[in-house]
């Protein structure tokens, strides 16, 4: 898989979409009105990623059971307690922030974690498989993981909570379902996945940094008056990606996975889901803007620091053990080039 400019420079695009916030923030009218788009461009986009998720595949995320099962292991077990305590550890003195962490660990990418398994040369065809699985699972398990760990640390009004989950998160997604049945019938499968897919990725992306400007349009003043205060998050995200990446390769090694799906193990259950938890703290935790903020500074850290780990499991993959049959796929390919 390629890496395409838009995911090569991904934060780069972010952290200049947080400089255009901040600037247009200073316009008191901009700053009046921008917390109003924000919503709206985050269900937009969010429409666009669940459009892509092949759920008619959802029972492909079973067939390798044993993938699936430590993948969603330590997506959903391992991962928020982990989270949990890391912000018990370094951030329990700023309660929004502990927060947001939480709510950026406990959700696993969707999407473009793909281009990463990619770079690694992992099993891309295994990490899609879980991909709807994935989803379906954080849709379900996000209001309970914030009820449970969010809600030692603040008050959380369940309702709204709830109703933020249902009207950011379950209306884009029915419509998204509504749209693969309707689109095919009236103009066929072809034209949904030739005409519509390949631009699904610029406009997520373009309207995830339109949320984004907007939300620090409305709300930068939380960040210019503190900005010092979100050097905290270094090393708690920093530490949660290194601990998590050497898990998957000790997993992946006890239970003798090839090299390919090792690196999906760890691609799976690194990244994450930043997007789709920023709709949810916007509209469950309105006056929290930190929570926000946590969300969208995570992916600077995390989209370099998951490069690296690329091309770290390129470097591990020189060394990984050989399996028998690879070894004799190899030397018959070499049979075949010398005939």
């Amino acid at each position: 898989m390629k890496i395409g400019s838009i995911e090569k420079y991904q934060s780069l695009f972010i952290l200049g979409a947080v400089g255009i916030g901040l600037i247009l923030g200073q316009i008191t009218i901009i700053q009046n009105y921008a917390a109003l788009f924000i919503v709206p461009f985050l269900i937009v986009m969010l429409y666009g990623i669940f459009l892509q998720v092949p759920l008619n595949q959802l029972r492909n995320s079973f067939r390798n059971w044993k993938f699936a099962a430590i993948s969603g292991s330590i997506n959903f077990i391992f991962n928020p307690l982990f989270a949990f305590i890391l912000g018990y550890l370094f951030l329990r003195d700023i309660p929004a922030l502990w927060i947001g962490f939480i709510m950026l660990m406990v959700t696993p990418c969707t999407d473009w974690y793909l281009v990463f398994t990619g770079i690694a040369h992992g099993n891309v065809p295994l990490s899609a498989s879980i991909l709807p699985m994935n989803l379906i699972l954080q849709l379900l398990l996000l209001p309970l993981y914030l009820l449970i760990f969010a809600g030692t640390i603040a008050n959380i009004d369940s309702f709204l909570l709830l109703q933020s989950v249902f009207f950011v998160l379950f209306i884009p997604f029915f419509i998204s379902l509504v749209t693969k049945i309707v689109i095919p019938r009236l103009k066929g499968e072809y034209w949904l996945e030739q005409k519509i897919f390949p631009k699904l990725d610029q406009l997520q992306f373009s309207f995830l940094n339109l949320a984004i400007i907007s939300m620090f349009a409305s709300q930068g003043e939380q960040l210019v008056q503190n900005p010092l205060i979100l050097l905290k998050l270094i090393a708690p995200v920093l530490l949660f990606f290194v601990v998590v990446f050497i898990i998957g390769q000790l997993v992946g090694r006890f239970f003798r996975f090839s090299y390919d799906d090792t690196a999906s193990l760890n691609l799976t259950t690194l990244a994450r889901n930043s997007p789709l938890v920023l709709a949810i703290a916007l509209t469950t935790f309105p006056e929290e803007p930190l929570i926000a903020l946590v969300l969208v500074i995570g992916p600077l850290i995390e989209l370099p620091v998951l490069g690296i780990i690329s091309y770290t499991l390129l470097m591990i993959r020189k060394r990984w053990p050989m399996s028998e049959k690879k070894y004799v796929q190899i030397e018959v390919d070499k049979i075949n080039f010398e005939r």
